[in-house]
């Protein structure tokens, strides 16, 4: 049964470059030289909206050298999904209910 879907992390993922990000370190551990390569985002944009996803809890960091690389933290992704299929089941459950009009 649903209980809620976590409405914060689904504000932070909603913004089209952070939704980019994630799908990029999904993919890999980057830098954020590699992002602004791979997005064409500004590096004062980027390192705003990895601040976001860190405080969100979405990204990681580790520091190398003078670099810091990002990585997903698929936990956290995995926890979303999982509400959305308790939605989409809640959903299903639900097909055949229908409130009658006063």
């Amino acid at each position: 049964m649903l209980k809620s879907v976590d409405t914060d992390l689904i504000r932070v993922l909603a913004d089209p470059l952070r939704l980019r990000i994630v799908t990029l370190l999904a993919e890999e551990t980057l830098c954020t030289t590699h992002l602004v390569e791979e997005t064409g985002a500004r590096q004062t944009n980027l390192s705003n909206h990895l601040k976001v996803l860190r405080e969100a809890g979405v990204v990681e960091t580790e520091p190398c050298g003078r670099y810091t690389y990002y990585r997903l933290r698929p936990d956290v992704i995995a926890r979303l999904a999982g509400q959305f299929a308790d939605l989409a089941e809640s959903a299903r459950a639900a097909a055949d209910n229908k409130r009658a009009c006063p």
